[in-house]
């Protein structure tokens, strides 16, 4: 045996446990090179601003409709100063405070919104795809009417219907979280019908079929198991669109109040007139509090898209391993020719052993 085989074969074996299986962790270490720079920036980006928003009553220094301080009112489009980092908007708000509390708006949307589309898409899909039937096509058909419209109008005209006038904290979130529920309803449907529909084929749900299993337990346990993988893809990329559509609801006027919580978009509306007026700060941090929040959800989404085809995650790897092969061929040591004497020397020859029997 050479020497660069023993060295490959010395090597530990990998050994995945409890966080190694999580679908990020998991995904972070099949991932190599630029991949792996998107996703590790991602992460962190979508971590940071997680965190903001639960920790935004310890971050932020005043309320999101806080108008006095100790010494008085704050005044309207006062520039960035020790007191107000980054300035206030023309209603006299602080721009730091309604910026924190802006992300846990847009986390409380984001995590109502998106479970109610996972919980309704994914039902609905999986009965669509195994039944089928008059009840595909009427589905179907409805999913196709509501994914044909745009996105943004309709969640306009749902927003005032659901609203009804409420400026209440919860009534606002819930009005604009469900608006978009009703959007992200097909996208869901659709991908869940279509792995339904390829996996009841499958060998063994006709198996499950032949032992007698009931068909809730064949559409829970065997066909929604192995239907739902891709869903923490879509999860992320709709996260990232239902931070636009919140911030496009309230930049057009039909968001959330100010006085019932902070939300970016509607915080670019007022500052509209500011910019041609030289005021930038009222602008600039709601803006960048949205891109970077897309950012960072949008990176996590298309890394994990990446990953999850074969092609590309089998292509990387197979370069990766071929570096470490070729690392690890160049710093063994090749046999020198005294080695090569000496196992010459020591193995038995045929014509030694015809002599030791005679």
């Amino acid at each position: 045996m050479s020497t660069t085989t023993e060295a490959v074969a010395t090597l530990p074996p990998r050994k995945s446990g409890f966080f190694g299986r999580l679908p990020v962790l998991k995904q972070l270490r099949q991932s190599v090179g630029l991949q792996r720079g998107m996703l590790i920036t991602g992460l962190v980006v979508t971590a940071i601003f997680v965190l903001v928003a639960i920790f935004a009553p310890l971050i932020a220094p005043y309320g999101f409709a806080q108008l006095r301080g100790p010494d008085g009112p704050f005044g309207a489009q006062q520039p960035p100063s020790p007191e107000h980092i980054m300035g206030t908007t023309v209603g006299g708000y602080d721009v730091y405070s309604r910026v924190i509390w802006g992300a846990q708006t847009a986390i409380l949307v984001i995590i109502i919104a998106v479970i109610f589309s996972i919980f309704i898409g994914i039902l609905l899909g999986l009965i669509s795809g195994y039944i089928g039937g008059w009840l595909d096509r009427v589905l179907v058909v409805i999913g196709d009417a509501i994914y044909a419209f745009p996105s943004l109008l309709l969640a306009i005209v749902l927003s005032i219907v659901i609203s009804g006038g409420q400026s209440s904290l919860w009534g606002g979130i819930f009005a604009a979280a469900l608006s978009i529920t009703v959007v992200y309803i097909p996208q869901y449907y659709r991908v869940i019908r279509a792995e339904t529909i390829r996996i009841k084929a499958e060998p063994y749900v006709e198996s499950a079929k032949m032992l007698g299993a009931s068909t809730p337990r064949i559409m829970f346990r065997h066909v929604l198991r192995n239907a739902t993988r891709t869903l923490p893809i879509i999860f992320t990329l709709n996260s990232s669109e239902a931070i636009l559509t919140l911030a496009g609801l309230g930049f057009l006027g039909f968001g959330i109040e100010p006085t019932a919580a902070a939300e970016w978009g509607y915080d670019l509306n007022k500052a509209l007139s500011d910019v041609t007026s030289g005021i930038w700060w009222t602008a600039l941090y709601p803006g960048l509090a949205i891109v970077l929040a897309v950012l960072g959800i949008t990176l996590v989404g298309e890394s994990l898209n990446d990953l999850a085809d074969p092609r590309l995650r089998g292509r990387k790897r197979v370069k990766a391993k071929s570096g470490a092969m070729s690392a690890t061929s160049v710093d063994a040591p090749l046999p020198s020719d005294l080695d090569i004497l000496d196992e010459n020397a020591t193995a038995p020859s045929s014509t030694d052993g015809l002599e030791n029997s005679k």
